[in-house]
């Protein structure tokens, strides 16, 4: 073979590898393109995590489990993603995403307006509202005895004490002379006969032991008589409308009652804010726990927070001494928390919309949380 056929050669095949290589290249570009993989599988990523029963709780061994963990671990293995958890509370969180040393929050962190502004959010993975943790109303003899001595009880039958005592004065007055017999002798004594006719007349027990016999007297007996009627229908509706209050509620039986108490709850919070929108008066706490393990003693009228953490920790935790109160208010969707303009988003996204279609992803949130 001669020169010329070597360098001839020589560039032709320098041409050929240069063009594998180049294929080679352009498809594990398409490949990462076609995954929506933008984090190499080799990079371990920063995750934050937020102890909040029942999305995520640490156990005992050290492993985090909880609706938010089990959801996150779902997602990176379907992107095969590498991470490492980081504990934090929900300032840390925040101040994590914002400064770029975690790369993601994996908690029960609502999205607000507010904290968009500096970070970014995954789709929402779950939908809920505030909702306010009051003590147990008490049922039963007890409940009946702190109704039988409630403002309204004793202001209800005190009125109608003074409604008696004003027509038997006037019965007195009238029948005294002429009707000595049933309503003479010493002013208290007149007084109160006049006083017993007047409720007996008014409850129609009507004994007959005594009765008006002036014309002035019968015509004030016809009117009571009448008028009983009215005051008597609404004496038994006051009283079992506040015997029935007294009995299914307490200070406390909607967002529109928490302006009567101090509320508990945790700085920095949705809960917080709505709080401070409406001008009601707030004590803080470390924690939620610590928030509802004060309501017993009274140190606190309320709790609000986020309603299935906050029924979460009642049914687990706070036994008979507390409950929930029914619906919530206020709606709150929890996401993951990226870093502001994160190429993790997107990727992330997809997997997790994937997830949460999967019938076994409504199972798992059902072991937690309950129908």
């Amino acid at each position: 073979m001669t020169l010329t056929y070597y360098l001839k050669t020589i560039p032709r095949i320098f041409t050929c590898h240069l063009r594998g290589k180049m294929r080679l290249i352009f498809s594990g570009l398409l490949l990462c393109i076609i995954t929506g993989q933008s984090y190499a599988a080799t990079e371990t990523l920063q995750v934050g995590v937020r102890e909040i029963p029942p999305f995520v709780m640490k156990q005992p061994d050290g492993r985090y489990t909880g609706v938010s963990i089990e959801l996150w671990q779902r997602i990176a293995s379907q992107m095969n993603l590498n991470y490492e958890y980081h504990s934090k509370d929900l300032a840390g969180l925040l101040e994590g995403l914002k400064s770029g040393e975690l790369d993601v929050a994996v908690a029960a962190l609502t999205v607000t307006a507010e904290r968009e502004q500096y970070l970014d959010f995954s789709h929402p993975f779950h939908s809920s509202g505030l909702s306010i943790a009051v003590p147990r109303t008490p049922s039963g003899a007890w409940a009946t005895l702190r109704a039988a001595f409630s403002l309204e009880f004793v202001s209800a039958l005190a009125v109608l004490v003074l409604l008696l005592m004003t027509v038997g004065v006037i019965i007195w007055l009238l029948e005294r002379r002429a009707n000595p017999g049933q309503f003479g002798g010493k002013p208290h004594e007149g007084v109160g006969s006049g006083f017993w006719w007047s409720a007996v007349t008014m409850t129609t027990v009507g004994y007959g032991d005594k009765a008006p016999v002036t014309a002035a007297g019968r015509f004030v007996a016809i009117l009571w008589m009448f008028f009983s009627v009215i005051t008597i229908s609404g004496f038994t509706a006051t009283i079992a409308s506040v015997f029935t209050v007294q009995q299914l509620s307490g200070p406390v039986s909607g967002p529109n009652d928490l302006n009567r108490v101090i509320v508990g709850t945790l700085r920095g919070s949705t809960s917080e804010k709505y709080l401070l929108d409406n001008g009601i008066r707030a004590q803080y706490y470390e924690s939620i726990n610590s928030a509802l393990k004060a309501l017993p003693k009274q140190q606190i009228g309320a709790v609000v927070y986020d309603e299935p953490i906050m029924r979460y920790l009642v049914n687990t935790a706070a036994g008979d001494s507390l409950e929930v109160l029914p619906g919530s208010f206020v709606r709150q969707d929890y996401a993951f928390g990226l870093p502001s303009s994160s190429k993790l988003r997107e990727p992330l996204n997809r997997a997790l919309l994937e997830t949460l279609s999967d019938p076994a992803w409504s199972e798992t949130l059902e072991s937690y949380l309950g129908k």
